[in-house]
């Protein structure tokens, strides 16, 4: 992989002009090779030059883009270069685009994750074109002396029809890197729009298929090792003693030793994690040299007990106990239990629930649970690094490298400037990989071997490591009068260690009385993000409750949500409520259209529906199901989601039939347990995956058609569908399922 070198750090950098509001650099230029075009295989660009941040042009009109957000299939380095390619004016079919390497200065963020990336670059990268085209459009009309106003682009040409003259992009992109940044540049109206909203092909899908090294297990590097850790077999224990005598026996060991992860005091950022900080090491040749020698360690474990950790947080340094006890499942889950009884925190009330409650004619109650969850990355945590006593060079899979970076340069006494990240493609992250505490422990590891190391997890390395999605629970109550109106709502959540509850959300504001209350049991547990955090639970157990409540009201499960929704809109209760109701309501009156809802399922399926909005985006499926020999299928699912202007058609239909995918498997299969703190599902014969026959035959994936600037879109449709699947489990086999996964043993009708 080839960095992009230039003369000009980072504070020139900082000192250079600036897009105004988009952060982005503007007066730049160097020259240097870069890679073959995606699209020209076998064109070489033998100089180039920066007109800003992102964009690059060579004398033979080469256009690059650079995408500044880490790629893990979501496909951002397709839709967010093409962001720029429609400012820019370009043909979208002679644009290169490349991977930017980490540099928050000149490319932002550059975080994937939260569904923002296209939310965080929307306007900057617009910006970033606008400006761009407008440099080139200046010098244009500089070199030939005509009125600005009169120069015109397109398709990465500039024309003056009045003289006949025209150009390439190409030909003034000199001239253009050294003009000042035009500021307030107009942007293109969304009717114009030439590239965004037309369906690209992935820019890396050739290499996909054919193989190409792109993820960070592929990583080469001259004189190389690898090196595997060897973890405590259980949360709660570190090693007391080790004998590496025969693991250094072994062929192809280069030495065995320990390391740790943060010192005593260590002042730890937000997405920083040590579920184990005292790691034993094996580093040799080869990753089944290294695999073997682990297995001949010989180490003698001890309880660690509890840990005191210091957090650095808004509000300053804390201090976070973590509990050293062996954690059972049932023991869990019987201590939930426990908290679910007790005073909980409140977070929000709106008029009087007590009361309500206490002439209700009627109170529904009902309690979820979830287990924990592993994120399963297909390719397992990996990072390579080059430790020097004046330098660092890592490589390798990243979500958030800007929230590493600082802790990096902490732990290893480094400048942020001597610190090189470059992000190779993932195979999956889904949250996981915003932690980068494998990246600390590659260069930790590099640096004490004195050599470039790649660090490797093996599979049951990556699922017993932690960073799961917590266990949770949660109570919902619902008050009706005797007309069957509902009158008070009330939600109690806890989990292990945290709640899942979003006071604010649906049905909050629609429900005259409402409250939200939410409880915590700490743990040595390590959690993490887990695609649409909090929300992939909170909205199964919300909607499944909705759809029991509606049938106990009488009531279409639809018709419900929609009244709900209506009255959140016309005479909403509170003044912090998250969602727009309209919108909302939209993709709930879109998929009961797309499904053909109000005509019943279909022969021989059995339907359910769940609508939810987070990450400032909407989504509501139907799923059609069928029990084979008591086992649950989803066949059909139609999908609608309101993400705003849909920028990329095809990417965005494939992310939201992943999302299904992924929902049902989880829904249906997912759960990991702990027996005395040890993992009992370490690989995929026990962590129960959807399998490829059990996909569903048909995902039909509606967009609602608007004018808003986009609003994320890789986490919205993931939580309706557990609700959705359970909703129809229900319609199916006759009975409700309260605690996931539904599906793993066989339903008896």
């Amino acid at each position: 992989m080839e960095n992009l070198k230039t003369n000009n750090s980072r504070r020139t950098f900082l000192k250079s002009s600036l897009l105004a509001g988009g952060g982005l650099l503007i007066h730049f230029s160097g020259l240097a090779k870069f890679a073959l075009p995606h699209h020209e295989a076998g064109q070489v660009a033998e100089q180039w030059t920066e007109i800003n941040g992102y964009v690059k042009i060579s004398p033979k009109n080469v256009v690059t883009i650079l995408c500044p957000n880490p790629e893990f299939g979501q496909n951002v380095m397709t839709s967010l270069p093409m962001i720029v390619a429609e400012e820019l004016d370009l043909d979208w079919k002679k644009v290169v685009v490349e991977m930017g390497p980490h540099d928050n200065v000149k490319l932002g963020p550059q975080f994937t994750g939260g569904s923002n990336s296209m939310r965080m670059y929307w306007k900057p990268l617009r910006e970033a074109g606008a400006a761009a085209r407008q440099m080139l459009i200046l010098a244009a009309a500089e070199a030939w002396k005509v009125p600005v106003e009169e120069v015109t682009t397109k398709s990465g040409m500039l024309y003056h029809d009045k003289s006949g003259k025209q150009a390439t992009y190409g030909d003034f992109a000199a001239k253009a890197s050294g003009i000042p940044a035009p500021k307030g540049v107009k942007l293109k109206e969304v009717k114009d729009f030439n590239v965004v909203r037309k369906s690209q092909k992935n820019v890396e899908g050739t290499k996909l298929i054919s193989g190409k090294p792109l993820f960070g297990l592929d990583y080469q590097h001259e004189g190389m090792l690898i090196a595997m850790i060897h973890h405590p077999p259980a949360f709660g224990l570190t090693h007391k003693s080790y004998d590496a005598t025969a693991a250094l026996k072994m062929p192809g060991i280069k030495d065995v030793f320990t390391i740790k992860v943060y010192e005593e005091g260590f002042e730890q950022g937000g997405f920083d994690v040590r579920t184990f900080n005292d790691l034993i090491v094996v580093v040799g040749k080869t990753t089944w040299e290294v695999m073997n020698a682990r297995k001949k360690l010989v180490v003698e474990w001890m309880p660690v007990g509890d840990v005191k950790n210091t957090m650095a947080g808004r509000d300053g340094k804390r201090e976070v106990v973590v509990p050293g006890e062996l954690e059972h499942t049932t023991t869990q889950l019987q201590k939930m239990r426990e908290y679910a009884k007790r005073p909980a925190q409140q977070l929000r009330r709106d008029g009087d629930p007590e009361t309500a409650f206490k002439n209700a004619a009627e109170i529904i109650e009902r309690t979820y649970d979830a287990p924990f969850l592993a994120h399963n990355c297909m390719e397992p945590m990996n990072f390579f690094a080059h430790v020097t006593e004046d330098k660092a060079l890592l490589v390798g899979p990243l979500q958030a490298p800007g929230w590493t970076e600082p802790t990096l340069a902490k732990v290893l006494n480094l400048p942020p400037e001597k610190i090189e990240i470059q992000m190779t493609r993932m195979g999956g992250g889904f949250g996981r990989r915003a932690y980068g505490h494998y990246l600390v422990e590659a260069a930790l590891i590099s640096r004490k071997a004195k050599a470039p190391v790649k660090l490797i997890y093996s599979r049951e390395d990556d699922t017993t490591y932690g960073i799961y999605r917590p266990m949770y629970t949660a109570t919902y109550r619902a008050a009706l009068d005797a007309n069957k109106n509902l009158i008070a709502f009330h939600v109690k959540g806890g989990g292990i260690p945290e709640h899942a509850i979003h006071a604010n959300r649906f049905p909050a504001g629609a429900v005259d009385n409402y409250l939200a209350e939410s409880w915590e049991i700490p743990s040595n547990i390590t959690i993490g993000a887990f695609r649409a955090p909090r929300s992939n639970f909170n909205a199964a157990a919300e909607q499944c409750f909705l759809d029991e409540l509606a049938e106990a009201m009488g009531k279409d499960p639809i018709d419900l949500r929609l009244e709900l929704l209506k009255r959140a809109k016309e005479n909403p209760v509170g003044k912090n409520n998250e969602y727009d109701a309209d919108r909302y309501a939209g993709v709930l009156k879109l998929v009961r259209e797309k499904s053909g809802w109000d005509n019943g399922a279909a022969k021989p399926y059995s339907r359910g529906v769940a609508a939810y909005f987070c990450h400032n985006s909407y989504a509501a499926h139907v799923v059609d199901l069928v029990l084979k020999d008591g086992h649950p299928y989803v066949e059909r699912v139609f999908s609608v989601v309101d993400c705003g202007i849909v920028v990329n058609p095809d990417a965005a239909i494939n992310m939201v039939q992943g999302a299904v995918v992924d929902g049902i498997g989880n829904s249906l299969y997912g759960g990991l347990t702990h027996k005395e703190g040890v993992v009992q599902e370490q690989n995929f014969d026990s962590y129960r995956l959807i399998r490829m026959h059990e996909v569903p035959k048909s995902i039909d994936v509606s967009f609602v058609q608007n004018d808003i600037d986009p609003t994320g879109l890789g986490e919205p449709p993931f939580p309706p569908v557990f609700g959705a699947v359970a909703n129809a489990l229900y319609k199916a086999s006759g009975k409700r399922h309260y605690q996931q996964p539904f599906g793993l043993s066989k339903i008896n009708v």
